[in-house]
């Protein structure tokens, strides 16, 4: 009895509230946008609760990609301006000016949360795209935030179309007008997408690959391709954010292709002094000749160098005219087969010991070969032990390297030559006595 007395008292109460039409209205009003509100919470609550439930199913994983950039978050966000839209019918004593002011306003409210909607959702589909086997070869971001660059502008125009109560089309038309200025403003963007676009289809860059842009400061690995700029972290972990539009305009060195063909190139010299290289004797031949390395080489030369001398016969004699082996020739030869039968050396791929120009410097004898290994760290250790060796090894074939004097030549030199003068006066009187 106590329920059906208070309801006719609200009835009556209600009633009474006609005489006020804006009161009776601005009370519909505020009703409607309470249940909006809690509808709208409800709403958020039971997507906070059952999406966990259904994403820990393994074929609806993606849903947590969802969730976690607030697509349904946004999603519950247009709930609110939709009951307001809807609602309004209800509301009595509601002008319809009013009534589509409200409505208008309620709309802008629809389109903005169903935009940063759509937009959250271009970031979830980026993030289920990274985890895929093609992100590895193809970035999609850049594509991403043109699309969100543009849907931005589309909604943006729609919002005020709305709000001043005109035709969107309106709005578009008079963008006719002002191209040359967004082409001017965006110009760098235009550039970096069309520059995204063909480093892409051409597969000129992938994030992780190493690229080398000296003019920029650019020496390591690409971490992140956007539409505006791309992102490498150098060796010595410093961020170079290069524009999209210069990795087209400039050039850049790409080192993917030393990375897939599984070899890194040597590529150094050893720099000899030319007054060491001379003719081998006999003795050094036969010792030569018992170096495993060098065994078949020296046989099989020696043969040569034999049938042609005899070839010379009587004109032999002359030095000039005979051929002999030399210790920068036998060392050549030595280079090549260590290089040859090295295990950390590609032998399917270029290998050989060349001997370059003699210069200021001596005689370049360039060691030109590839690792097995692309590893960094590994590729320096196998270098330097091969030129360790090499360079501890020349002694055994009378060279030196060449160096320029250093302090420790310039004492050696002046305590001989203060010595020498005291050695030859001693050397003189003793053989005046």
């Amino acid at each position: 009895m106590d329920i059906q007395q208070r309801t006719a008292q609200a009835k009556e109460l209600w009633q009474g509230l006609e005489s006020y039409p804006l009161l009776q209205a601005s009370l519909g009003v505020l009703a409607l946008l309470i249940v909006a509100v809690l509808l709208g919470r409800l709403l958020r609550l039971a997507l906070s609760r059952g999406i966990p439930l259904l994403a820990r199913r393994p074929a609806l994983g993606w849903l947590n990609d969802l969730a976690n950039n607030g697509v349904f978050q946004r999603l519950s966000q247009t709930s609110p301006s939709l009951v307001v839209q809807f609602g309004l019918a209800w509301v009595p004593m509601l002008s319809t000016s009013n009534a589509h002011v409200i409505g208008n306003l309620a709309m802008a409210f629809t389109v903005l949360f169903a935009m940063l909607a759509i937009g959250a959702l271009l970031e979830a589909l980026l993030d289920i795209y990274a985890r895929s086997a093609f992100a590895r070869t193809r970035s999609i971001k850049g594509y991403v935030q043109l699309a969100k660059m543009a849907l931005y502008v589309f909604g943006a125009i729609i919002i005020i179309a709305t709000l001043i109560d005109r035709s969107p089309l309106l709005l578009l038309s008079g963008l006719g007008a002002m191209s040359a200025v967004i082409v001017l403003v965006y110009k760098d963007t235009l550039l970096s997408f069309v520059a995204g676009v063909q480093l892409t289809s051409n597969d000129m860059l992938r994030v992780g690959d190493w690229i080398e842009m000296p003019q920029v400061g650019a020496d390591g690995d690409v971490v992140d391709i956007t539409l505006n700029t791309v992102k490498v972290q150098n060796f010595d972990k410093t961020i170079v954010s290069i524009p999209t539009w210069r990795l087209m305009a400039e050039s850049f060195k790409n080192w993917r292709g030393m990375q897939q063909a599984g070899g890194r190139r040597i590529k150094r010299s050893l720099f000899l002094d030319a007054g060491g290289v001379r003719f081998l004797n006999a003795e050094e031949e036969q010792q030569f000749s018992q170096v495993h390395l060098l065994a078949t080489y020296m046989t099989g030369k020696q043969a040569e160098l034999l049938a042609w001398n005899t070839a010379q016969r009587s004109s032999a004699h002359v030095p000039a005219n005979r051929r002999r082996l030399t210790n920068l020739g036998t060392l050549r030869a030595f280079a090549q087969a260590y290089l040859d039968n090295h295990p950390d050396i590609h032998t399917e791929m270029t290998c050989m010991v060349r001997q370059l120009e003699p210069g200021p410097q001596g005689i370049p004898l360039e060691i030109y070969c590839f690792t097995r290994t692309t590893a960094w760290a590994e590729y320096e250790r196998i270098q330097a032990d091969l030129f360790d060796y090499l360079i501890a090894l020349l002694p055994e074939f009378g060279l030196n390297l060449y160096q320029q004097p250093s302090g420790a030549d310039l004492r050696t030199m002046l305590i001989s030559s203060a010595t020498l003068p005291r050695t030859l006066g001693a050397h003189s009187s003793s053989l005046a006595r």
